[in-house]
């Protein structure tokens, strides 16, 4: 593209991807490619999508264009036209009222990818219905498994819903749909529904149930916090800790580093005595402070990590030799993942720090005849 003067890295150098901008999973998706050497181009609506985010929004560039009239639409589908992928993640209906709908956008380039985001997906009763994170995981099944036994359900983030289940399956369905390509010469589309990507990622649970391996009530369930092998206890400083032993081995080396209760110490398969241990285990767990815990337990094959904060997570020693987040334009971020041996992904440059410049040189382009 003309003055494309930043030098990308990573596995996806040379693949171009638009996406229109949004909140939440799409652009996290954009980001994903963005990391890896896409060139990603983001299209504005004038004013911004009200969410900026530095970092998920980094590596771009912006051009800001009205798609609601006939100028501004055919300037997109100019930008689609030499483009690998497409990232939109509006109400199913709603870029085919613009005019940017697949049907459209595929006469204009029969071999674009276009990734489609939504939470319900685009058909069903609800495809058309708002929601949000904790309604699609509340719908899914997932939802109902988190939390305490004598509380409501706790959404844990929007982690599994829009970022598990929505972007990463958003981006596996284009590389994909990119590998099909590569033999038939085609694009399509690919409808990325959270409520899809999070009932695959139940296949996990649904595929032990029927052997009784586990169990989702929430109080009986071995992953959810109710298992006093499994979850986490506030430290005399008020800090917490975290104990995940699952494996005979591991819990017998937690329970003699901490001189565990003889009734813990003897074996947490029974759930009806869950609430009794889980009480032995914090009351001891109270009588030291979470640094005294972690100078005890870290490092040993116990199943331990300290509760840290954002910030903290950044000076931890296995997290700063790993340099998982990295301090960039004075913004703490995480480092591209995964990583690659031979072509490995970078937080890129943005060409420019104001979106005005991206958008001159693009609408440029734009004009440019394309041939």
């Amino acid at each position: 593209m003309p003055g494309e003067t930043v030098k990308r890295q990573g596995p996806l150098v040379g693949l171009r991807v638009i996406e229109f901008a949004g909140i939440g999973p799409g652009p996290h998706c954009a980001m994903l490619f963005a990391d890896m050497g896409a060139e990603v181009i983001r299209i504005e609506r004038e004013g911004g999508n009200g969410w900026p985010n530095p970092v998920v929004d980094r590596g771009r560039k912006h051009i800001t264009l009205d798609i609601r009239s006939e100028g501004g639409v055919e300037k997109a589908l100019a930008l689609i036209e030499s483009a690998d992928v497409l990232i939109e993640g509006f109400r199913p209906g709603v870029m085919e009222r613009l005019g940017l709908g697949p049907q459209e956008a595929t006469a204009r380039n029969p071999r674009l990818i276009y990734g489609r985001m939504t939470g319900w997906g685009q058909s069903g009763p609800l495809a058309e219905r708002a929601g949000h994170d904790i309604n699609y995981l509340a719908l899914t099944g997932a939802l109902a498994a988190i939390g305490t036994a004598h509380g409501t359900a706790l959404p844990p983030l929007n982690l599994v819903g829009d970022f598990g289940g929505g972007s990463m399956f958003l981006a596996f369905g284009i590389l994909a749909a990119l590998w099909e390509r590569e033999r038939s010469g085609k694009g399509q589309v690919v409808d990325a529904a959270i409520i899809d990507g999070v009932s695959s990622m139940m296949t996990f649970f649904a595929g032990l149930l029927p052997s009784g391996l586990i169990n989702l009530e929430r109080d009986r369930n071995l992953l959810s916090g109710a298992a006093p092998h499994y979850r986490c206890y506030t430290c005399s400083d008020g800090r917490e800790i975290s104990v995940g032993p699952l494996e005979p081995q591991f819990f017998a080396e937690l329970m003699a580093l901490i001189d565990a209760p003889l009734d813990v110490r003897s074996g947490c398969e029974d759930p009806d005595k869950w609430p009794e241990q889980s009480e032995q285990l914090a009351q001891l767990f109270a009588t030291r402070t979470q640094a005294q815990w972690c100078s005890l337990l870290e490092g040993r094959d116990a199943c331990f990590a300290p509760v840290l904060t954002l910030a903290e997570a950044a000076e931890h020693p296995q997290m700063r030799d790993r340099g998982v987040y990295q301090n960039t334009d004075g913004v703490l971020q995480a480092a591209p993942a995964p990583r690659f041996s031979r072509t490995p992904g970078a937080i890129q440059e943005n060409t420019s720090n104001a979106v005005g410049w991206d958008s001159r040189e693009l609408l440029g382009y734009c004009d440019t005849p394309l041939g």
